[in-house]
């Protein structure tokens, strides 16, 4: 009772101060982890038919752009407690996730290092982190709920914990398999003496996104 009575104080706080987009989230963050679950799994299908242009990677660019909303009136909002915060930090993995493969992959996809066979593997390889992290927001909205499957608290919190885990996980994995990837860029373009355009491309180290 405690906890409810301070979640619905934070939410009449949050619209007082005229944050109503965000109130919504306060209230309870799995309402849409549902939603943003099945947005990653057709970004992951449509990477996996993608074609091997900016132009064929517009669909996809497109589903993240409609979900990132989620992601941004998740972050503005910093009164969650308990089993909700770490509700929060996952749906919010799953969007860097999300982020780091449609801001990378777009880049790779302009970068002339790359064969068109190699971009499709690459493309997979992220599909398939995708489906894996959505699986898991999956779970996470089932065990996240009160009374589901007869857990307890304790058992509730101890799931949500180890999902929270798996996407710490899925995320290094999409980071690694990131860098790994630009820096054959890298070796390909050290070789043609051309670093310029890859640093141009990607980045410096301090502003790198991976």
């Amino acid at each position: 009772m405690r906890k409810k009575i301070l979640m619905l104080m934070m939410s009449a706080i949050l619209l007082i101060n005229g944050k109503a987009h965000a109130q919504w989230v306060v209230a309870d963050p799995t309402n849409f982890a549902g939603n943003i679950a099945n947005t990653v799994k057709e970004i992951a299908t449509a990477s996996k038919t993608v074609k091997n242009t900016l132009a064929g990677f517009k669909e996809v660019e497109k589903l993240y752009n409609d979900t990132k909303k989620y992601y941004d009136a998740l972050k503005k909002v910093n009164n969650f407690i308990g089993d909700a915060y770490k509700v929060k930090e996952c749906i919010l993995m799953v969007g860097d996730i999300s982020e780091i493969y449609v801001t990378s992959y777009k880049r790779m996809l302009s970068d002339k290092n790359f064969r068109p066979s190699e971009l499709a593997a690459m493309a997979a390889g992220y599909a398939k982190l995708l489906e894996q992290s959505g699986e898991s927001l999956k779970e996470l909205k089932s065990v996240a709920k009160s009374g589901v499957f007869s857990m307890n608290d304790s058992e509730r919190m101890q799931a949500i914990d180890r999902i929270y885990t798996t996407l710490r996980e899925y995320r290094s994995l999409v980071s690694y398999y990131t860098r790994k990837n630009i820096s054959v860029s890298y070796v390909r373009a050290r070789e043609k003496n051309d670093l310029a355009s890859v640093k141009a491309l990607y980045g410096n180290t301090a502003s790198r996104y991976w």
